[in-house]
């Protein structure tokens, strides 16, 4: 499953359908996904972005890779990757985005997140972490860039 823009997903499912073979989540869990991702997105002005799937031999780069492919929008973007079977996470930040999001905020969604992974939630622990990096983020500056 890939999220970009907070509104795209590989396995498109509306409210009230099931899954498809290809998604492991329900219907109620993409938009709970969706929701976080979307209030994450609204309230700091970043762009977040989810990636749930195999992230390869090297994960980094391939989470950098991913992040890169969001275009002109990288700069102003976080991706949250997640291998559930490979047990991996990758938080990659862009340019501007890494100026309000150290590494250290970075690491304290990733210990929260792999907590909930290691309690067997798996969208909880995405949708916490995606709260934890947005109240870290705070609220766009009123000054220009």
């Amino acid at each position: 499953m890939q999220r970009r823009r907070g509104r795209r997903e590989a396995v498109p499912v509306a409210p009230g359908e099931s899954t498809s073979a290809e998604s492991p989540f329900s219907a109620k869990q993409l938009a709970r996904l969706d929701e976080a991702l979307t209030l994450s997105s609204r309230e700091t002005s970043v762009q977040f972005s989810l990636y749930v799937g195999e992230l390869g031999a090297n994960p980094r780069r391939q989470a950098e890779q991913l992040h890169s492919g969001l275009g002109a929008e990288a700069p102003d973007s976080v991706l949250v990757a997640v291998s559930p079977g490979e047990r991996r996470l990758e938080i990659v930040t862009g340019e501007q985005t890494a100026k309000r999001l150290p590494d250290r905020a970075c690491a304290l969604a990733a210990l929260s997140m792999t907590a909930s992974f290691n309690g067997g939630d798996l969208v909880g622990g995405i949708v916490n972490g995606l709260r934890m990096l947005a109240d870290q983020a705070g609220k766009p500056s009123l000054t220009p860039r």
